[in-house]
């Protein structure tokens, strides 16, 4: 190929075990770019960045600039970079064309010269600058306003790839793909290590919680983590609240007795008239202070005042008071936790777990618990490529974990 146009670009960090050049190079080539080797100075130590120069080259510019749009992702910047360009928003809730689409990975803009950090860390927003105060953050495009300045195009930009940790990992022996295989008991401990990491950093710790921990008798474990502070903000839907009351009520969920595992006569009716009880008390919390709700997970949560995020759908019967029917408000709420989470558990439950994953920042650490491999690949298909995912019965591990943090 003639190479009529071409782009130099810069890019470091630990470039070989973290296969970040390696992934550079595949990309311009299933692009038909041609991609130099100008330098490549090697870190003398495991320790040490390396930095290389590579040159660019394409058939024109535009075909340069696909090709340096999809390398950018890897940290890869031109070498004599641009400041980032912004238009203004048309309208409210409205992004002017080519505007910049954020991931979740740490990214810098060039405002006058200088590269400033990119605030809340977030995939599928925009970016919107303050080049007075040399500010910029993400915004969702539902919260965005006429006139705001976006950023549009590539240039100016820096995104920082995640890379293999120099220390030893706590998951670093389950970054395997998915399997069903992982020794269980190791895994339980690796994440018992990391939420008791993570609370004594005094960082929030999000639950992702499905209607399955009910019905497989689990929602005591979660209870469990609640009352220990290795949660300290639940998210949910309808299903799991309404459950976990009609199980505090009835002792059923789904209408079958959690004790012998059997239907239970007029069971099916059973989650309705917990939803009507809830419904006439006026609220979880006022359920639970008036005594109707005597134990479970919405108790303990209510006890402990731990903050939980209900987001509806259409399929919800009633719906609990509490749960949260605008689909905007309702990501606003979890988005507020999610910026600063230092880690997150998704268990059993793949909508709610893609929402929550869709939030939060690539630094967060994730596990995906689930009897099904496809959450999790699902996860990661959708840009959380930071999730650990564990195959496994959601019931089992969690009174695994509860134990290990109880010191069983």
């Amino acid at each position: 190929m003639t190479r009529r146009a071409y782009e130099d670009v810069r890019v470091e960090g630990h470039l070989i075990d973290s296969l970040i050049v390696s992934r550079i190079m595949d990309d311009v080539v299933a692009l038909e770019a041609e991609f130099e080797v100008l330098s490549f100075e090697v870190g003398r130590t495991n320790e040490d960045p390396s930095v290389a120069l590579l040159r660019i080259g394409g058939r024109d510019e535009a075909h340069v600039d696909e090709v340096l749009s999809t390398i950018q992702q890897h940290g890869a910047v031109p070498v004599e970079p641009d400041d980032v360009a912004a238009e203004p928003a048309p309208a409210d809730g409205v992004f002017p064309e080519d505007f910049y689409s954020t991931t979740n990975l740490v990214t810098h803009v060039r405002l006058d010269g200088r590269w400033v950090r990119v605030g809340d860390p977030e995939m599928d927003c925009g970016v919107l600058v303050d080049p007075q105060a040399r500010t910029a953050r993400t915004v969702p495009m539902a919260d965005v306003r006429s006139g705001d300045p976006i950023v549009v195009g590539r240039r100016g930009l820096r995104v920082t790839p995640l890379e293999r940790p120099r220390e030893t990992s706590t998951f670093e022996f389950m970054s395997s793909t998915v399997s069903s295989e992982k020794p269980k008991a190791q895994v339980v401990d690796a994440v018992a290590r990391l939420l008791r990491e993570v609370r004594e950093e005094g960082r929030t710790v999000i639950a992702v919680v499905g209607p399955a921990i009910v019905h497989t008798g689990a929602a005591g474990h979660v209870a469990r983590l609640v009352e220990q502070g290795y949660v300290t903000v639940l998210f949910g839907g309808n299903a799991v609240a309404v459950h976990d009351i009609e199980a505090a009520l009835y002792g059923t969920s789904l209408g079958v007795d959690l004790e012998s595992g059997l239907p239970t006569p007029g069971g099916h009716e059973h989650h309705l008239r917990a939803i009507n009880t809830i419904r006439a008390a006026g609220g979880i919390a006022p359920a639970v202070e008036q005594g109707i709700v005597g134990h479970g997970l919405m108790h303990a949560c209510v006890r402990t005042d731990t903050p939980f995020v209900l987001a509806g759908s259409i399929r919800d019967d009633g719906p609990l008071p509490d749960v949260i029917t605008d689909a905007i408000e309702a990501q606003r709420a979890m988005r507020a936790y999610a910026r600063d989470a230092g880690a997150c558990l998704m268990l059993g439950s793949m909508l709610h777990s893609i929402a929550a994953g869709n939030l939060l920042p690539a630094s967060t650490h994730v596990v995906c618990v689930d009897i099904n491999p496809a959450v999790v690949t699902k996860l990661a298909d959708r840009g959380s490529f930071q999730t650990t995912g564990v195959v496994t019965d959601v019931g089992l591990f969690l009174a695994l974990l509860a134990d290990e943090l109880d010191g069983r």
